[in-house]
């Protein structure tokens, strides 16, 4: 939720990063427009509170008529009262509304644009010269079944599409990847959790994913719960109407859970293999802090993304994503993309994203310093999404026999150095 106070006073700002997203900058005077009646509204219900009061000391000291006509006047307010409540209550309900549908504020740096008007920040690692080493390259399908890692056959028997089954060391390789990314996000001093999957309307909400995301989450109508998307939702409702002490802060939490998606608009896109599919494991790093360190804690969380994947020896890039492609709760965000060699292209496997103050304001979480109290900010960052970071390892490690070279970092979580045929 943005700060109505910055609406008031810099108004373009919000309409300039509302046409940045490629969404409606008219919203932001709708906005406006709402929070002058709410205001209106309530200070209409307090002068007449106010006489409310005030004639209720004059009919204890009348009589006679005037007495009469003291409570006849009486019985008036009281209606008139009742009635501005009322209207002070709609009005105060509209402006939520329409606050609620505004996306976050774009940094200042933000390149603008959609999915292909990324910045290019940096390339690690080389991809492999397959032709010069004698061999064509075989996708993680095929892989997968030479290895006897991944089932996608019985996965769509009993699941339906976009399904799958990862199966001896394929699922021995997700468990050590997930071992591995908490061992690191420990060393960082973060604290471990492991989080619901369903969480009530307040939480989903809070986290923006009820915007633009909501078509790809997953609703159970009947309990009126949702199915997380990201370890991100439970994380930041995790402190939800708390106030936090700053000197506690940073507060650094990694979650480890399972993500539902249910990849509407992705119609003929990565139907084959478990680069896009409907449920998978991610560690997910999640921070509360100070506002004004938010810049530079965006900086560490894709710093320790970068650490992750050079540790796996997979070559990869990072991008500024631009501001079409943002989520609405981002207001920078930063990819790190895997190389996969049998596509020929970076495809993304991390993303880190300052939200600024944005979830804290909806959820209601905020620090207490020597100044008082205030909103906090938050961000997240994919530490391991597992299936995209198993497509990446067994792409660009696999050998010609088919077997898989294990990087050395995954060595100690997996107890093998390579995984043969099966």
């Amino acid at each position: 939720m943005i700060d109505l106070r910055v609406l008031r006073e810099d108004p373009d700002r919000a309409r300039a990063s509302q046409r940045a997203r490629g969404e409606d900058p008219g919203l932001v005077d709708q906005v406006l427009a709402a929070d002058e009646l709410r205001r209106s509204s309530a200070t209409g219900f307090d002068e007449l509170r106010s006489e409310q009061k005030g004639l209720g000391k004059l009919v204890a000291k009348a009589s006679g008529e005037e007495k009469q006509q003291l409570l006849a006047r009486t019985k008036e307010l009281a209606d008139a009262v009742k009635a501005a409540d009322a209207a002070q209550g709609e009005a105060a309900d509209e402006a939520k509304r329409l606050l609620l549908r505004l996306s976050n504020l774009v940094e200042p740096g933000v390149p603008e644009g959609g999915e292909d008007d990324f910045v290019l920040l940096e390339t690690h690692g080389t991809p492999r010269d397959f032709a010069a080493e004698g061999f064509e390259p075989r996708d993680h399908v095929e892989l997968g079944k030479i290895l006897g890692a991944i089932d996608l056959e019985r996965g769509a028997k009993v699941g339906g599409a976009r399904q799958y089954y990862l199966t001896g060391v394929g699922a021995l390789l997700e468990l050590a990847l997930a071992n591995m990314a908490m061992a690191q996000a420990v060393r960082y001093g973060f604290t471990p959790m492991i989080t619901p999957s369903l969480v009530k309307p307040e939480a989903m909400q809070g986290t923006g994913f009820l915007a633009q995301a909501a078509e790809n989450v997953y609703h159970l109508a009947e309990d009126d719960l949702y199915l997380v998307g990201t370890s991100e939702v439970p994380l930041a409702a995790y402190h939800m109407d708390e106030i936090l002490p700053a000197d506690k802060l940073p507060l650094r939490y990694a979650g480890y859970s399972s993500c539902y998606r249910r990849e509407a608009g992705s119609y003929g896109k990565d139907t084959r293999g478990i680069i896009r599919v409907h449920q998978f494991e991610k560690v997910e790093m999640f921070s509360y802090c100070a506002p004004e360190d938010a810049a530079a804690e965006h900086q560490r969380l894709l710093g320790w993304e970068k650490e992750f994947l050079t540790a796996l020896e997979v070559p990869f890039r990072v991008i500024d994503v631009a501001s079409g492609d943002l989520g609405s709760s981002a207001a920078r965000k930063f990819d790190c993309e895997a190389w996969i060699p049998t596509q020929g292209k970076y495809r993304e496997v991390t993303s880190t994203s300052n939200c600024t103050e944005f979830q804290a304001r909806r959820l209601s979480v905020r620090l207490r310093d020597e100044n008082g109290v205030r909103p906090l900010a938050t961000l997240n960052g994919t530490l391991c999404a597992m299936t995209r970071n198993i497509v990446a390892i067994l792409e660009n490690h696999q050998q010609a026999d088919g077997s898989v070279r294990v990087p050395e970092a995954l060595r100690p979580f997996l107890g093998r150095d390579v995984l043969p045929p099966v």
